[in-house]
Order: C-alpha cells, then sequence, then structure tokens
C-alpha cells in the first residue's frame, strides 16, 4: 500500500512539474512573439520614413495595432486615437515629411514583461554631410492578443 502511494505521489509531482516546464516555454515563446512585433513596428516604421514609401507600407504598421490602439506622447498633445495617428502617418508622408533622413532605428534596451515591452531606442539620422545618432529615447508598448494596443512614448 504504501509503495502504491509513493507511486501515486510521484506521478503527481512528475505532472505538475511538466505542467510547470510547458508553462515556462509558453512565457519564453509569449516574450519572443513579443519582441517580434516591435522588431516588426521599427522595421516597418524605418521604410516608411524613406521618400519611396506608400500608403500600404502605412497600413503595414497598422495592422499590428488592435482596434482600440491608443498612442499617448505628453510633449506632442497627449493622446491620440487610432483614427488619428493614421491620419498623422498620412498627412506627413504627403507633406513629404518622410524623406529619408532616418537611416536607422536602433535598439539600445529592451525589457519584456507580460504582455508589455519597454524599448530605449535612437534614430540615426542624415545629418549635413554625415551620419548621426540621437538621443536616446523610450517607448512603451502595451500588448492584447498579441497586438499592439497602445504605445506611450516617453520623451
Amino acid at each position: 500500500m504504501i509503495t502504491h502511494f509513493k507511486i501515486f505521489i510521484s506521478t503527481i509531482l512528475l505532472l505538475f512539474a511538466t505542467n510547470q516546464i510547458t508553462a515556462q516555454d509558453a512565457t519564453k515563446a509569449h516574450k519572443d512573439s513579443l519582441k517580434i512585433v516591435v522588431k516588426k513596428y521599427y522595421d516597418l516604421n524605418l521604410k516608411t520614413f524613406q521618400v519611396n514609401s506608400t500608403i500600404k507600407d502605412i497600413d503595414r504598421i497598422f495592422e499590428l495595432f488592435t482596434d482600440d490602439f491608443t498612442y499617448v506622447h505628453p510633449k506632442y498633445g497627449g493622446t491620440y486615437t487610432r483614427e488619428d495617428l493614421y491620419n498623422g502617418y498620412v498627412r506627413n508622408q504627403k507633406n513629404g515629411g518622410y524623406d529619408g533622413k532616418v537611416t536607422d532605428i536602433k535598439i539600445l534596451n529592451k525589457i519584456v514583461g507580460l504582455n508589455a515591452v519597454v524599448v530605449q531606442r535612437i534614430y540615426v539620422e542624415k545629418k549635413g554631410d554625415g551620419i548621426k545618432e540621437g538621443e536616446p529615447q523610450m517607448t512603451f508598448f502595451e500588448f492584447k492578443k498579441g497586438k499592439i494596443s497602445r504605445i506611450f512614448e516617453y520623451w
């Protein structure tokens, strides 16, 4: 009887440990998926910032966002809806604001949490006759179901 009890307890502990390992893998995979979305966001923005970008490039950025997405940038006016931000991208593109001046976006640091990523990054820009790195800036991304639900700029 004691042997059966030991086998039963051992089996339960083994199942519990297996479940914990699976849960940890899911968390790592989830964090990796958030990193991929943030990288894609910056890659698509870099493409949009070029002279030859199109509305389709802007649309690809917005495919990463939830329907109720908001963009918060207190220094530049506060909170913007998805539609406000989209219209701003389109306006900048039509007005020649995307002129290829930004040549790269470098991620200096990234912290990934549960449905959130904070990024420290810099723009690399054409300045005069050379290329210069801008000041570090911080951006906080929140996610819902794998899509960006809010971006909060801290610069």
